[in-house]
């Protein structure tokens, strides 16, 4: 039985994360072992523990930020880890783990070394020294990479561009979700009854975000929307689905700009397809992006979408629609998107009683299809073996 490790930097609720937990949870135990290597203190560490069949491992050096002493610590620690389990296959996600993982599977001898990427973390708004640093290292460790997965056609071609990959060493694949829950159609009454829960009135108009509250999406610039939406539309309510390090500002430029009966933060939640379905529209302000799942989700409930253009947006929602995208950090643009929908009774009525369907690309379903596929190519063609002997570091 081939033993495949999954690593992720952190367990927290988002798409990368709940990916990766379905995917070893739906490989066939017949032939595969799965283990999940993570940081500590995650949301969804003890639901990781809950899954049946999976070992979960986790690393306590292993954290986002950026600290050389911890970090060679991780490193090391994964190493250790990885000539204890022997792994076949060992598949990392997100930057840091990214890195870090595919250096120790590398000193540890592993024979094929998997990373999907989730998005690039290198922005324009990061210094030049910065973002070249960050390409660097992506392609030192690319070398020692046997097979990419970009979950974008976006991410694809941007590294093709920053010569990451060739084409034949990456896969596109979706990080699909289960359309069922929220594909589910609800009545009036229980839709109102939702409303009423989140302090929503008949005559209200709610628009909402599900979001980790970090810099990568943007949750600033959700509040400026939220501002500029509340101004022009005097029956709009906003709340924020989520939680993370930029809590105290979010909370502060609630305070500075008088919107505490306007603006909610409700945290982190598991009832997330009931939520969807109590909203006018759903926006995403992130900066950047590989497809977010959050999207998709609401995509399967039929909400329109007001979403920044990064990553992979383009490709999952059709514009007019499904929804609109505009320029990431244009927040008067999203706003007045938003608004102009909330305007629309008809627009959003069709949309929300339409007959659309989240194409099967999109689906977990397919996802882990997918990836039971290049698992057992990639285990039975000779070529990873070859290329690892180049580099076989055994030695060290």
């Amino acid at each position: 039985m081939d033993v495949i490790c999954h690593v992720i930097t952190k367990l927290e609720l988002g798409g990368a994360q709940e990916v990766a937990m379905r995917v070893v949870s739906s490989l066939d135990r017949r032939r595969f072992r799965p283990v999940l290597i993570a940081g500590p203190g995650g949301l969804l560490t003890e639901e990781a523990h809950a899954l049946d069949g999976v070992e979960v491992r986790l690393i306590p050096s292993l954290v986002r930020d950026i600290r050389p002493v911890q970090d060679l610590r991780a490193l090391w620690e994964l190493v250790a880890t990885f000539r204890s389990l022997q792994p076949k296959i060992v598949h990392t996600h997100s930057s840091k783990a990214g890195i870090l993982g595919r250096l120790a599977a590398w000193i540890a001898g592993v024979p094929c070394i998997l990373h999907t990427v989730h998005g690039y973390g290198v922005t324009p708004a990061q210094p030049s020294w910065l973002r070249h640093m960050l390409i660097g290292l992506e392609k030192i460790v690319g070398r020692v990479t046997t097979h990419w997965i970009a979950v974008s056609q976006a991410d694809r071609r941007q590294g093709l561009e920053w010569g990451l990959f060739t084409a034949s060493k990456v896969s596109v694949v979706r990080p699909g979700i289960d359309p069922t829950t929220f594909a589910a159609r609800v009545e009036p009454a229980e839709r109102d009854r939702l409303r009423a829960v989140l302090g929503v009135g008949p005559d209200q108009l709610l628009v909402g975000t599900v979001s980790c509250l970090k810099p990568q999406k943007s949750p600033e610039d959700f509040i400026r929307v939220a501002a500029l939406v509340c101004q022009r539309m005097p029956a709009a309510k906003c709340v924020l689905v989520g939680d993370g390090a930029l809590r105290p500002q979010i909370e502060a430029m609630i305070q500075a700009q008088g919107l505490q009966e306007r603006v909610a933060l409700l945290g982190w939640r598991r009832d997330v397809a009931s939520l969807l379905k109590a909203f006018d529209v759903f926006v995403l302000t992130s900066h950047w992006e590989g497809l977010p799942c959050a999207m998709l989700e609401a995509r399967a409930s039929r909400i329109p979408i007001v979403a920044t253009r990064v990553g992979g947006a383009a490709e999952a929602i059709i514009e007019g629609i499904h929804g609109t995208l505009c320029p990431a950090g244009d927040v008067r643009a999203i706003a007045g998107r938003v608004c102009q929908i909330l305007g629309d009774k008809r627009l959003r009525a069709d949309l929300r009683e339409g007959t659309d369907v989240l194409p099967e690309e999109f689906t977990i379903q397919e996802t882990v299809k997918q990836h039971h596929s290049l698992y057992t190519y990639l285990l039975h063609t000779t070529r990873p073996a070859e290329d690892m002997m180049k580099l076989q570091p055994n030695r060290l």
